[in-house]
């Protein structure tokens, strides 16, 4: 990927699935609802401050994060799609 974000941004790829629950039903594609998980890719500087200076990401590449239905903006880079988001829309980050 030749993505790199700016400043407090990063760039996730949803997480899939299940494709069945625990009961053994299978859910069809019309039913299922977007994941609200996943694998942080890429990050930027970190958030500019008033005064000049840069703060640090909380989150790094690698992370598995939990962040809002509506978060992020959906963009598709070759066949592949990954959200970018500002770190205050991530809620969480998955241990």
């Amino acid at each position: 990927m030749n993505i790199r974000p700016l400043h407090d941004r990063v760039v996730v790829k949803r997480l899939e699935e299940e494709q069945t629950t625990p009961g053994g039903i299978v859910i069809p594609d019309t039913a299922k609802e977007k994941p609200q998980t996943g694998e942080v890719l890429a990050v930027g500087e970190g958030r500019v401050l008033e005064d000049g200076k840069v703060v640090p990401l909380d989150v790094k590449v690698g992370d598995k994060v939990l962040f809002g239905k509506y978060s992020g903006t959906e963009v598709t880079l070759g066949e592949d799609d990954y959200l970018i988001m500002r770190e205050d829309d991530i809620l969480a980050v998955l241990q």
